[in-house]
């Protein structure tokens, strides 16, 4: 199975020989995950005019997030029991190869790929170039919505898998855990804030912008990758290591860098920024 990232000539390989409703073929899921934070129907649109053929769609706020609450960021993650019903609607088996892949980058793909994990479904990968790199590739693209036989999904979430804001608040203090923040540099820094109310990042958190772990879109060669990943880890293991970003999507991001480099364990802080600064009196800092 693929776990971390597959190739668009891989994936167009397997639609050629495993057409949709075949009985003879193991089971593969494609999703659609492409969203723009400040167009949120933008994604579910571009999927209408075209996307992958087979490939169902995920939409960010609705299936993989749960409402807003007085208390959590802007993506808080759904509860097991609603993630599964999600999963039902798709078909899910334990035994499902899932693809998921967004415009280009796999910021929003990186979430569904964590989400699954979170659950204990290990099969899953992101479309490395995302939908960009399928249409530069000469592959198909369908407007067909698939029928998929509807399943009966149990989903359980291992909690070593994230951390609350309060563990993050003590951990992000030692000196053997290290805490990576995924957002643009301006960002992390407060000079630059276009989204949430506060500016600036957590203290003692380090900047790693997702993108860094790209080249034209797609992920870097898996040595390079881990040459940046390890310095800015330092001294820490990846089972010490926490990603964060602006409200828990692009940090998954981190987490499947560091998994396809061979350097599993991390842990998502789901809430990220928009979570941390709900409350007042958590410390803020600003600058490099």
């Amino acid at each position: 199975m693929y776990k971390t990232l597959i190739s668009s000539t891989d994936l167009a390989t397997h639609l050629a020989v495993s057409p949709a409703g075949s009985p003879d073929t193991p089971d593969w899921l494609i999703v659609d995950c492409r969203f723009d934070l400040a167009h949120p129907t933008a994604g579910e649109a571009a999927y209408a005019a075209g996307h992958i053929p087979q490939a169902v769609y995920a939409h960010l706020d609705r299936d993989l997030a749960a409402p807003i609450t007085a208390q959590s960021g802007r993506h808080p993650l759904p509860s097991p029991p609603q993630f599964a019903a999600t999963l039902s609607r798709w078909g899910l088996t334990p035994t499902t190869q899932v693809i998921a892949y967004d415009a280009d980058s796999g910021a929003y793909a990186a979430r569904l790929w964590w989400m699954l994990r979170w659950i204990g479904h290990t099969g899953v990968a992101v479309l490395d170039g995302g939908f960009k790199a399928w249409t530069e590739g000469g592959h198909p693209i369908s407007t067909d919505v698939p029928r998929r036989t509807a399943t009966q999904v149990s989903a359980r979430a291992d909690p070593t898998l994230s951390v609350t804001t309060q563990e993050l608040a003590n951990l992000v203090q030692r000196d053997d855990w290290r805490v990576l923040d995924a957002r643009a540099p301006e960002r992390y820094a407060g000079s630059v804030e276009p989204i949430d109310r506060v500016a600036g990042h957590v203290p003692g958190a380090r900047n790693l912008p997702f993108a860094s772990n790209l080249s034209n879109g797609r992920f870097l060669p898996v040595d390079e990758l881990r040459r940046r990943l390890q310095a800015a880890q330092g001294s820490v293991a990846s089972t010490h290591t926490i990603a964060m970003c602006g409200s828990g999507v692009t940090a998954c991001h981190l987490l499947l860098a560091l998994e396809h480099a061979g350097m599993p364990g991390a842990r998502l802080y789901p809430g990220s920024w928009s979570e941390w600064i709900r409350d007042a009196r958590r410390p803020v800092a600003r600058g490099e």
